[in-house]
């Protein structure tokens, strides 16, 4: 189950000793209004914070993201950059599964029957219940390769979409240095 308002989200953390804190609906509250398809680094979500005014620590934001997935909330995924990026988990979202270009991190999410039901199969076959399939194919994009990329080319090397501004990054662009750390 993946509470979607406060009010069940509330319950859902009591039920399980938790409070809801303003963070915790706070960062619920993010995670429902992001597009479908849009993931959040913590490091993401946590400039998304500050250019909104909230005094969250980025600990805090770990801390509760890790709660969050832990309880199924939300969705945690390996994707590019070498940290885990979050979606919620809705209980009516069709599994899913990820593109990602290894230049310029762009992220193309997928749905496969055949991947779904031999992951399932496979936990039945080891006499598992499946929780959750996640495949994540990297992948190099149509424009890196259209620009030359090659596995050759210097890792300095840069998509010209990697250069393009996302919506994530522009709603993340910090307008004062980071000093809110040590706020909770």
């Amino acid at each position: 189950m993946s509470p979607n308002t406060s009010a069940s989200l509330k319950a859902f953390l009591n039920e399980r000793g938790f409070r809801l804190t303003p963070q915790r609906q706070t960062i619920l509250h993010i995670f429902q209004t992001l597009p479908q398809g849009d993931h959040l680094s913590a490091e993401d979500l946590h400039k998304i914070l500050q250019r909104q005014g909230e005094r969250i620590s980025l600990s805090t934001v770990y801390r509760t993201l890790h709660l969050m997935a832990y309880m199924g909330i939300l969705r945690e995924l390996e994707l590019a950059e070498g940290h885990k990026h979050y979606e919620l988990n809705a209980p009516n979202r069709q599994q899913h599964h990820h593109l990602v270009c290894v230049q310029c991190n762009q992220t193309i999410e997928f749905e496969s029957d055949l991947i779904d039901r031999i992951g399932s199969k496979q936990a039945e076959n080891e006499g598992y219940h499946l929780l959750d399939c996640q495949l994540t194919v990297y992948v190099v994009c149509p424009e890196a390769m259209a620009q030359g990329w090659s596995m050759t080319l210097s890792r300095d090397w840069v998509c010209s979409r990697s250069m393009q501004s996302r919506h994530i990054a522009s709603l993340a662009e910090p307008s004062e240095p980071d000093n809110l750390d040590s706020a909770s």
